[in-house]
């Protein structure tokens, strides 16, 4: 007999793992996460924190105080440049401020926070919201059946063992994934192309930021080619390194790995910085750049989230928005079923939404790589680059549960000022007055939107709650006409949209669907 049951069981007690654990608990549903290190994250790794995953931690409580935690590292306004060393010359300008031309598309702005700031405030969010998290302990097999999964946790200090029963699986245990191995999915993508380092260290570079306006600053010299994290002291950070030597075309270049010591790392660091001064190396680490997406999120019972699904290199900060995403979209969907408010077939939405935008964005974190870090390497393979607002708040999701709209075109993404509200995307922002948004009225439950001026308040069938919303800027953002409905999900996404004429029965079908009933 199993020692537990839960109803969703979490492999991965980091930033996805957390994330989701904390969504279910909003949604009413306990979890358990497991972690087999010791604690939260002890290294900055991601740091780059886009619109959707900073509107996701506004629902929930958590802007001001992730805000807050941010500035105590980095600037507001941080941009992303090139240079020759720190003390050199500048080469480009990638991106001028962080939050250059969000204006007008959310009620948040992006930040810079190290992932090990950050953790720590969603793991304390996840247990307030009835979450239980368990550290220094690993999934070592998980058996399926009709019902359920049995899985057999290990104590790693103990080395103990015992089985708790669930009724579903996140594997969200990281890039190496052994839950994805043991189910034999397999990756897609580009590969492996950089066994890269990472190295933390202490020393006063605050003279040579001079005036930068700098959040991420990439390194090009004949030496070695990576980027810099400094924090707003220009005491500290971290530089990532993902090739040495001047032809980088070569693949010893790229095996930044090769014959490591501290002392070499010295010299790449002092390199990098382009001036000798006092430097102390707090750690290394050693890791791969890739690629990959799963070539599926889902076996039975199982469903993949964050690196366990897909695996990106560090340009473009996607890797932790894109699992954040997952989570995003999965949670809710666990939660309406586990309390049955919706049937098991809403669970296959979750592969269908998610993977091709998953493959999407593993392709645009590539061609960031490719065009910033190595474009003598060529461009086959490359995709033409999507604008990074596009892929935070402009993609298009597609399944049985959304309820498409005749001519639709197949894209997968839009300019969020082109997306008109159409089913499949983020609900927009409009400002209601006293800094609130139309999106803050999600969240929780789906909700129903209607211009002012046409028919009863309350069109919300049950499981629902209907807004009348009274902004002459309403109707035009979200596509909508006179007597006209837009379906709002738990997660921000519009499920269904009648533009002129919705009745409380068009509403009720609309639900149904969006809850995975077969449309009628």
């Amino acid at each position: 007999m199993p020692d537990d049951e839960v109803p969703v069981l979490i492999v991965g007690g980091s930033l996805v793992g957390l994330t989701t654990a904390m969504l279910l608990g909003h949604h009413g549903v306990p979890s358990l996460a497991v972690e087999r290190h010791a604690g939260t994250a002890i290294h900055p790794r991601a740091g780059h924190f886009q619109l959707r995953t900073m509107e996701l931690l506004r629902q929930l409580g958590l802007e001001e105080r992730v805000r807050a935690k941010s500035l105590e590292t980095y600037s507001a306004t941080g941009g992303i440049v090139a240079v020759e060393s720190l003390a050199g010359r500048e080469l480009a300008t990638y991106v001028q401020e962080l939050n250059e031309g969000v204006e007008g598309f959310s009620p948040t702005r992006r930040v810079f926070i190290n992932q090990d700031a950050l953790e720590p405030l969603l793991r304390e969010r996840a247990l307030e919201l009835g979450a239980t998290v368990r550290n220094r302990t690993e999934a070592v097999a998980i058996e399926q059946d009709d019902d359920g999964a049995t899985v057999t946790l290990r104590d790693l200090d103990s080395g103990d063992e015992r089985e708790v029963r669930a009724r579903y699986v996140v594997a969200a245990d990281g890039s190496r994934s052994p839950a994805r191995t043991r189910l034999g999915i397999a990756m897609r993508g580009y590969g492996q192309f950089s066994r890269s380092i990472t190295i933390y260290f202490r020393a006063d570079c605050s003279e040579l930021l001079r005036d930068r306006n700098q959040g991420v600053i990439y390194v090009h010299n004949p030496a070695l080619r990576g980027f810099f994290r400094l924090d707003r002291t220009g005491g500290k950070g971290f530089l990532v390194i993902n090739t040495v030597g001047e032809d980088v075309t070569q693949d010893s270049a790229v095996d930044v790995q090769a014959g490591l010591t501290e002392q070499r790392a010295l010299e790449y660091l002092r390199t990098a910085i382009g001036t000798d001064l006092p430097m102390e190396i707090v750690d290394i680490a050693n890791w791969q750049a890739e690629a990959n997406w799963a070539e599926r999120l889902r076996d039975g019972r199982v469903f993949l989230a964050g690196d366990a699904a897909h695996v990106v290199p560090p340009n473009g900060g996607f890797g932790g928005n894109t699992g954040v995403q997952d989570a995003l979209n999965l949670a809710w969907k666990l939660a309406a079923v586990v309390r049955g408010d919706a049937g098991p077939d809403l669970l296959d939405s979750y592969e269908a939404e998610r993977l091709p935008l998953i493959r999407l964005t593993v392709q645009q974190a590539y061609t960031r790589y490719a065009t910033r870090v190595v474009p003598e390497r060529g461009t086959d393979g490359v995709e033409p680059p999507v604008p990074d607002i596009e892929l935070e708040i402009g993609l298009v999701m597609r399944s049985a549960a959304i309820l498409g709209e005749d001519g639709d075109d197949g894209v997968l993404h839009l300019p969020p000022s082109a997306l008109d509200g159409r089913p499949g995307t983020r609900a927009p922002h409009v400002a209601l007055g006293d800094d609130h948004s139309t999106l803050d009225l999600f969240g929780s439950r789906f909700v129903v939107l209607r211009p002012a001026g046409d028919g009863a308040d309350d069109w919300a069938p049950p499981g629902a709650s209907s807004h009348v919303i009274d902004d002459d800027t309403f109707a035009g953002v979200y596509g909508l006409s006179a007597g006209g409905a837009t379906l709002v999900r738990p997660d921000g996404v519009v499920a269904w949209r009648a533009r002129e004429a919705a009745s409380r029965d068009d509403i009720s079908r609309a639900l149904a669907t969006a809850l995975g009933a077969s449309p009628t």
